[in-house]
Order: structure tokens, then sequence, then C-alpha cells
């Protein structure tokens, strides 16, 4: 008995050990993700509740939630994102589903070039896809000669200079950047799917476009989930292809700017105006909230 408690006593010591060394290895970690991650949360959120320009702040209450209504910028910034969410959103996840679905084909010849060259835009450097962007967009850039070429317009569109066409810009470069990344994902759940499945409904006489809907969608939905929201966080987050595009301005005539790029300006750019910078930010967050709430109850398994 007493052999037993003391084998006991030493277990529980040797436990308690092993927790604190562990607690001790993994406090450096703890504290610097406390310093530069949950700190500057919460500061920003008591900081939402001052008003002021640069440092001479002062407690506002609510006056910048109220502020976000009667400020035609903010109302400009928020339809902006919305619409790059809801038109680039789907748009992209149904193009890398599409590529994924086909470059899976065992027919497929050099499927490993494709595959390596429609994922090299997601590592491709930020100001040179930009630069190359804004050249090949141009008034008198490759876009615009081959289109008056092929006799689909009769004059240069103004992809940087017209309000309509900057938008639909933004919404190619974001869609050509991060389309391979969401098809890697797909790809690598089709690989992982019995082929036996397939080989059913095509005996069945199943056409490939049913396969698609009805088997390849249905069985990449938590995948598809996934995607989904990080899409629509990166989306909601907008900042660098509008920036690099716009040269910052989020122009022509505030078309393309979002909130984050409308954060920005009011920390950097216009005077400073930390309080109601931190307002806008939590919008984004209460979006990002509220969209990946919906999208896990609309993915929801019924019974």
């Amino acid at each position: 008995m007493a052999l037993s408690f003391s084998q006991t006593s030493r277990g529980r010591a040797g436990a308690r050990s092993a927790s604190l060394n562990g607690w001790l290895f993994t406090a450096p970690a703890l504290a610097l993700i406390g310093l530069f991650l949950v700190y500057p949360i919460l500061r920003s959120l008591v900081l939402s509740f001052y008003a002021g320009k640069g440092m001479m702040l002062k407690p506002a209450g609510f006056s910048n939630i109220v502020r976000l209504w009667n400020d035609p910028i903010f109302i400009k910034a928020l339809v902006n994102t919305t619409t790059f969410f809801v038109v680039q959103v789907p748009i992209m996840i149904l193009l890398a589903l599409v590529l994924a679905a086909m470059l899976n084909s065992e027919r497929l010849r050099f499927a490993g070039l494709f595959r390596t060259a429609i994922f090299l835009p997601c590592v491709a450097s930020l100001v040179a896809y930009s630069v190359l962007f804004k050249g090949m967009f141009a008034a008198d850039g490759l876009v615009n000669s081959t289109l008056m070429a092929i006799g689909l317009v009769d004059q240069p569109i103004g992809w940087l200079t017209d309000p309509f066409w900057a938008k639909v810009l933004v919404i190619i470069a974001i869609t050509w950047r991060w389309t391979g990344y969401n098809m890697i994902f797909y790809l690598a759940a089709l690989q992982n799917i019995d082929k036996s499945i397939y080989e059913a409904a095509r005996i069945d006489g199943v056409p490939a476009w049913a396969r698609f809907a009805h088997l390849t969608v249905p069985m990449l939905k938590p995948v598809i989930l996934f995607t989904t929201i990080i899409s629509t966080i990166g989306t909601i987050q907008l900042f660098d292809e509008v920036y690099t595009l716009t040269e910052g301005r989020g122009g022509p005539a505030d078309s393309t700017l979002t909130l984050s790029l409308y954060i920005y300006n009011l920390t950097f750019k216009y005077m400073p105006s930390f309080g109601y910078a931190a307002t806008v930010s939590y919008v984004i967050v209460v979006m990002v909230a509220v969209l990946s709430f919906l999208q896990f109850y609309a993915a929801r398994d019924r019974a």
C-alpha cells in the first residue's frame, strides 16, 4: 500500500513537472501572441469609442458608429467591398472547381505543367503583377489593342479611368491571382475520392456535367465551405490589389475604394483619426463574422 501511494505521488509530481515545463516552453510564444495580437485587438476596441485628430483623443461613446452612416465615403467603400465579394467570390470558386475537375483527369497530358501555371500567380510578386496589369490594361495596352483588332470594341476601354471598368479590372486581377490557390484545395480533395464512384456513374450512363454537379460538388462540400470562407475573408479585407492598381487612391472617383483602403487612408493619409479608423475596422469584423455564420448555416447537413 505504501509503495503504491509512493508511486502515485511520484506520478502526480512528474505530471505537474511536465505540465510546468510545457507552459515554460510555450510562454515566450504566448507572450508574443498576447503582445502583438490580443492586446492590439482589445486596444482597437477601446479606441473605437474615442474621437479626435492624431493623439488628441477623448471619449466619444457611440459617436463614431453614428458617424459611419453619415459618412458618404464609408458608404461608398462598403458598397464597393460588398460588390467585390458578391461578384468575385462565386466566380472564383466556380472557376477553381471547374479547373480542378479538368486537371484531375487521367487523360490530360502535361497536367503537372498546367497545375503549376495556374498556381503560379499566387506566388507572384504583388508589385510586379500590378505593374504588368496596369500596362496590359492601359488605354494603348495589349488588352485594348487585342479587343480592337478582333472587332469587339471600337475604341479603347478606360480600364483605369472609368468607374465601372475599374471595378471589373480589380475583379479580374483578384480572380487571376487567387483562383489557383483555391484550385489546389479542390484538386487535393478530388484525388482522395474513390475513382470507382465515377466509374460506376460512367457505366450507368451519367453524363459528365451530371457527375460534376451531383457527385463532385456534394463530395467537396467541406472543402468548398472552407475555401468560400477564406475567400470571403480575403475579399472583405481587400487592400493590396486596389492600392497598387490605383496608386492608393481607390479611384477613379472612389469607385474601387475598399474598407481596408479607407482604414489605411484614415490612419496614414488623411489627418489621423485613429478612433474612427478602429470603428471602421470593426465593421469588417462584423461582416466577416456574419457572412461566415451564414455560409456555415447554408452548408449545414439537413436531416
